[in-house]
């Protein structure tokens, strides 16, 4: 029997706001702060919010006996587990999830907006077989107005993905865009390490952190 209760619907799950996770914060948030810096600050906070995901699918019992003879009671993954990045800003999580969960198979899913509407137009996806089989945790570092976790979404549940086996992993959500997501589909898991205070009238989270894709690739910074 699985050791594991859905969780209600409409549910963000909010990373425990300790001081070193604000520490780290301190760093991605700053606008001085250089590539390298910036980098291991926002690869720190990701891999907690990877654990705090995995935390998220289902588990069952799975006995093992130690080097001394007993049996641990532990846990497994009661269903595969696969990782889906919004290009590009998402691939910046794909490397410690890799290092999590090496078992987990990748899926990219490429979404940009039309600079005229506004609106999000998919591009490209790329998914694993029997992903409909599993636990998908999708990634992208910004939910802001919704709009793209949307879409990507929408494309999960075209492949047969249950609503409620998709967990939404993201460092910074602004309100508005976990309203949205929750409005269309409430079984969606959101994992964040923080919650904003709004959008700004040009959609940038406030106090925000600028173009993650930017900063973490380095297309900020001229040749």
């Amino acid at each position: 029997m699985a050791t594991y209760t859905e969780p209600p619907r409409g549910v963000t799950h909010l990373l425990p706001q300790t001081n070193r996770l604000r520490a780290q914060h301190s760093i991605i948030r700053d606008h001085r702060a250089r590539r390298e810096e910036f980098v291991p600050a926002a690869h720190r906070i990701i891999r907690g919010l990877l654990d705090a995901a995995l935390d998220q699918i289902p588990y069952e019992p799975r006995d093992v006996r130690t080097p001394v003879g007993r049996i641990y009671h532990g846990l497994a993954p009661a269903t595969p587990v696969y990782g889906v990045s919004i290009a590009r800003a998402g691939d910046s999580m794909e490397s410690e999830l890799r290092a999590m969960a090496p078992e987990t198979r990748l899926g990219k899913i490429l979404i940009q907006r039309d600079k005229v509407t506004k609106l999000p137009h998919l591009h490209y996806a790329a998914l694993p077989a029997g992903i409909d089989r599993g636990h998908v945790l999708l990634l992208d570092p910004m939910l802001a107005t919704g709009g793209t976790a949307l879409a990507a979404i929408g494309v999960l549940l075209d492949h047969g993905v249950p609503e409620e086996h998709v967990v939404f992993v993201n460092l910074l959500s602004a309100p508005e865009g976990i309203k949205a997501v929750h409005d269309r589909h409430p079984a969606v898991r959101i994992v964040t390490s923080s919650i904003e205070e709004r959008l700004n009238e040009n959609a940038f989270m406030l106090p925000g952190i600028g173009d993650f894709g930017d900063r973490y690739f380095g297309t900020d910074v001229p040749a």
